[in-house]
Formats: C-alpha cells, sequence, structure tokens
C-alpha cells in the first residue's frame, strides 16, 4: 500500500517557495507521470495480491459491497461492535464513548472484535492529540505545540502515540491533519501541523514516518480544508482557490505525506468550486487528482458520511444516494458514526448495502470500480495482520 517517492514534491515545494501569490505552480502538463510499475512475473509474486485474489473470488457482490463500510456504535460492550463485523463491514471507528477506563481495557475490547485472523477488522480512531484525542492516557506532544518545532518532533511525537495505539489492537490512526491555516479563527487551527504549507508538509512527512510499521496512517481533510472557512460537519464550506493556486499550497502536506507512505487519505466534505461544485468526497475529479497527479495508491476513505446530512441541505439528505455518490466518485471505505439506533438518521445497514448493489447492478457504479475498492481495501486489511 505504500507509495513509492516520486519527483513530483521537490516540484510543488519549489513553486510554493518561488511564489509568494501561490499561483506560479507548474501547468498540469508539467508534473512527471508516475513510473510504472514492473510486471509481476513467476519469480516476483505478490502473496498480499495473490491473497486478496482469492479472496475475492469467494466474495458475493453484497458480501463485496458491505466490505467498503467502517462503522460505528457507541458504548464499551462489544457487542454491538462484534454485530458490525458479523454484518461483513470492514472497519469500525472508535469514539470517545467506546473508550473504557485504560489501555488494558481497550485491549481486551478490540480483541472480541477480531474474526478473521488473515484479514483482521480495520479499528480507527481519530487520535490526533490536543483538541482531538479519544484516549486519556496519549500524552504525546501536539498540533499545537509540533507546529513550533523541528520535524523530528512531529515524527517521535506520532511515534509515541502510535505504539499507545497499537498495544490496545487500534490499527488504523485518522490522526495527521495535513489542512493548513494560520487564521486563529479557523475551528481547525489548534489541529495543524503547519500555518504555511511548506512547513506543514514537514511536519506532515515527519508524523507519517513516526506512524510507519506501527499504525496505518492517514491524511485529511483531502483537499484541504485550510482554505475553506466554515465547520464541515453542519455545511460544505467552500475554498475560493483554482486549481493552480491549490497545486502551490494546500496540495503539498497532501503530496508530502503520501511520498512518506501514509496508506490512507481522507476526504473532506468541502468544496474548490473553481475545480468541482460538489464536495470532495463526492467528487470524481478530485479522486482523480489525488490517484493520479499525487499518486496515490491506498485506501481513500470519506469523513463521517453523517455530515453530510447535518447540514439540512436537500441535495444530502438521502443517506443511500450519498453513499452511491461517494463510491462512484472513487471512495474505498466509507465512514459512519452512528448512534445506537441508526434508524434515526434514516439508515439501516442493510439499505446502504442494497444502494451499492442496486447502483452496481444498473451500471452507475461500474464493476472495475466496486472491485478496485475491495481490493485495496482487503489489501490494507491483510497487510494489517502481521
Amino acid at each position: 500500500m505504500r507509495v513509492k517517492p516520486r519527483a513530483f514534491l521537490p516540484l510543488m515545494l519549489a513553486a510554493a517557495l518561488l511564489s509568494s501569490t501561490a499561483c506560479a505552480a507548474a501547468p498540469l502538463d508539467a508534473v512527471p507521470t508516475r513510473p510504472a510499475e514492473p510486471t509481476p512475473t513467476a519469480d516476483r509474486v505478490d502473496p498480499v495480491a495473490e491473497w486478496v485474489d482469492e479472496r475475492m473470488s469467494q466474495l458475493t457482490i453484497e458480501q463485496k459491497a458491505a466490505s467498503l463500510f467502517m462503522l460505528h456504535a457507541p458504548g464499551t460492550d462489544p457487542a454491538p461492535l462484534r454485530a458490525l463485523v458479523d454484518a461483513g463491514v470492514s472497519g469500525l471507528i472508535l469514539m470517545g464513548d467506546n473508550v473504557p477506563a485504560g489501555p488494558a481495557e481497550l485491549g481486551a475490547l478490540t480483541t472480541a472484535l477480531q474474526v478473521d485472523p488473515e484479514a483482521p477488522v480495520l479499528i480507527g480512531i481519530d487520535e490526533e492529540g490536543g483538541e482531538v484525542q479519544r484516549l486519556p492516557w496519549d500524552v504525546a506532544a501536539a498540533a499545537d505545540t509540533l507546529r513550533a518545532e523541528a520535524p523530528d518532533a512531529a515524527e517521535a511525537a506520532f511515534a509515541a502515540r502510535a505504539a499507545v495505539l497499537a498495544a490496545s489492537g487500534v490499527t488504523v490512526n485518522f490522526g495527521v491533519v495535513a489542512d493548513v491555516t494560520a487564521d486563529p479563527e479557523s475551528f481547525l487551527f489548534g489541529r495543524v501541523l503547519g500555518t504555511d504549507p511548506v512547513g506543514s508538509a514537514d511536519r506532515v512527512a515527519g508524523a507519517v514516518a513516526g506512524e510507519q510499521g506501527i499504525v496505518a496512517s492517514t491524511l485529511k481533510h483531502f483537499p484541504g480544508h485550510g482554505a475553506a472557512p466554515g465547520d464541515s460537519h453542519s455545511s460544505i464550506p467552500t475554498a475560493p482557490l483554482g486549481l493552480d493556486e491549490w497545486r502551490a499550497g494546500p496540495a503539498l502536506p497532501f503530496a508530502s505525506g503520501i511520498d512518506s507512505g501514509a496508506e490512507l487519505v481522507m476526504t473532506g466534505h468541502l468544496s474548490y468550486p473553481a475545480v468541482d461544485t460538489a464536495p470532495a468526497s463526492l467528487s470524481p475529479e478530485w479522486h482523480r487528482i489525488l490517484r493520479e497527479e499525487l499518486g496515490f495508491a491506498g485506501v481513500v476513505v470519506t469523513d463521517d458520511m453523517l455530515m453530510l446530512q447535518h447540514n439540512g441541505l436537500p441535495e444530502f439528505a438521502d443517506p443511500g444516494e450519498n453513499a452511491v455518490r461517494a463510491v462512484a466518485a472513487g471512495a474505498d471505505l466509507l465512514l459512519y458514526v452512528l448512534p445506537a439506533d441508526p434508524s434515526t438518521m434514516g439508515i439501516s445497514i442493510d439499505g446502504l448495502v442494497a444502494a451499492i448493489v442496486g447502483a452496481v447492478q444498473s451500471g452507475r457504479i461500474g464493476e472495475a470500480r466496486l472491485e478496485a475498492a475491495v481490493e485495496r481495501v482487503l489489501s490494507l486489511r491483510r497487510s494489517l495482520a502481521g
């Protein structure tokens, strides 16, 4: 799942350093294309890919659709969470209400949720440190201090944080904020690792390096929330930047984190109208840019899909439609922080799965798109099997 370093990031950094207006990035046709991967041979078989192919051949379309979800159930009782695993989802996100008294108790909870040693369910958590922190026993430094220190400090802090997570069975950290803002009024200000794109890029790279080999790293909120004023928990914030301005600014920390080996990128429910009026989480164009320009080959996970419903806009009122649009756009894993009774949000797991299946059967989601998403998620799960 790791992306090989390429020449793209140095060019972007150079563009940012040379342009005070953030408008002088290289044109798209000047961005080097990603080198082709070597053709597999009989002497160079990828054991993860081989395993994924075998597992894929055993799955029904309903099981494939179910595997695109990472869900939440509140509380420290493992039974409701285990029920989600038994329903075939690929991941669980732990929130504060899932965190018991200490690391040993959390370890017991996560152990009770694992049923497939060959493809462990992904256990994710938002453990940034500081303002967004689920584990009270995580004492590693957070963004509010790290952004004033050298990138090595970010690497050390996130290595320590990752060790705390892994010790309790958490395998995915939604903890590396790649957004950039210098605005103290922004709700993100206390969470960003840098107030300028270059400084943020250096510290994001350090944070990802610190987590490598311990937990899977996630960069958020692509394509960059700092340029989009407003809170995506209750609106669709918009950024006034064009694509060249984005390449020379907000793109840099994401490119840096990808080149450092981040396994996941989280898309935000925010819009850059000059690129696409749709929120990035539902935008085929932003997914194309992420894959083709930044060379990301890992798992694209959405921010909490319920946030789209919370904004009150009628075009996002249908949870099944939101799920279909996200997968069709290029998302591999759909995140839902569900309440104890999902029906209060007009949601059922069976209904979400049925929406995806129906869209595949109608051709709205291509079979190749579904297969690619499932393969990426299974590859990540397999790589974490140890």
